[in-house]
């Protein structure tokens, strides 16, 4: 079975469509799991206190928000060289997901900031190409919204992703590029060195278990709506033509 079948919308509908209220359910559970786990059953941090316990929403949103960008590359990049529908409305359908996660991101690394840094915000490489991010965000969409012919505004906002996907490496590895800056090291590494503490290690990896599950199951959905408000445009289309011939 080639993976291009499901480029067909109805192959995709079906298929996904079943696999939604399992993968809600599961993101809803682990999400319940993380958060009472990490909340209430870890203890504070010496350095951080309570503040620490802010990274089980921060640090699965911010990186949310990250691969939801190149998910949202990957399914462009199919759309200018294979050009199956399916995967520009792919694209489009994340899009608004992503952006939550963003801002979700940029609000508990305020809070995060503020007794920490003694500020709620500060122009650090990471924080700044990630303000950037959520910008290139509401462009993609906006860009969506302006074009009224289908198949131009995924070419346009295919473009657009391609170029904001400098951001988003930007935002996932800013630390490592630029060695000044307030923003502390990746929570989660290959080196086990830079990992959290293992009291805080699992419950923070269900938590970002959880916000996958959530981001594949709303993609799903609202790319399966996406590909009937396409239908309905069409079929709207050749009424009006049938009625315009009549």
């Amino acid at each position: 079975m080639s993976i291009w079948e499901y480029a067909n919308p109805k192959k995709f509908m079906d298929t996904t469509a079943p696999a939604v209220p399992w993968l809600f359910w599961g993101s809803l559970i682990a999400l319940a799991v993380g958060l009472i786990w990490g909340f209430f059953l870890t203890p504070n941090a010496e350095n951080f206190q309570s503040t620490v316990k802010i990274i089980y929403l921060h640090v699965p949103a911010a990186l949310m928000a990250i691969n939801a960008w190149f998910m949202m590359l990957v399914t462009s990049i199919i759309w200018l060289v294979r050009r199956h529908h399916v995967s520009a409305l792919a694209a489009k359908a994340a899009a608004p997901v992503g952006l939550v996660m963003t801002v979700i991101a940029l609000i508990t690394g305020a809070i995060w900031g503020q007794p920490m840094w003694g500020t709620w915000w500060a122009w650090d490489p990471r924080l700044t190409s990630f303000l950037i991010l959520f910008l290139f965000y509401l462009g993609y969409l906006a860009l969506w919204e302006a074009i009224s012919e289908p198949d131009t505004a995924a070419d346009l906002t295919s473009v657009l992703c391609i170029v904001g996907s400098v951001f988003a490496v930007l935002s996932r590895y800013a630390v490592n590029f630029w060695n000044q800056g307030l923003h502390q090291g990746a929570s989660l590494s290959l080196d086990k060195e830079e990992n959290v503490a293992d009291v805080y290690y699992i419950p923070l990896l269900v938590c970002i278990a959880a916000f996958v599950l959530l981001f594949v199951a709303l993609v799903l959905m609202r790319t399966g709506t996406e590909i009937r408000v396409r239908r309905m445009r069409a079929l709207e289309a050749r009424a009006e033509r049938g009625a315009a011939r009549a």
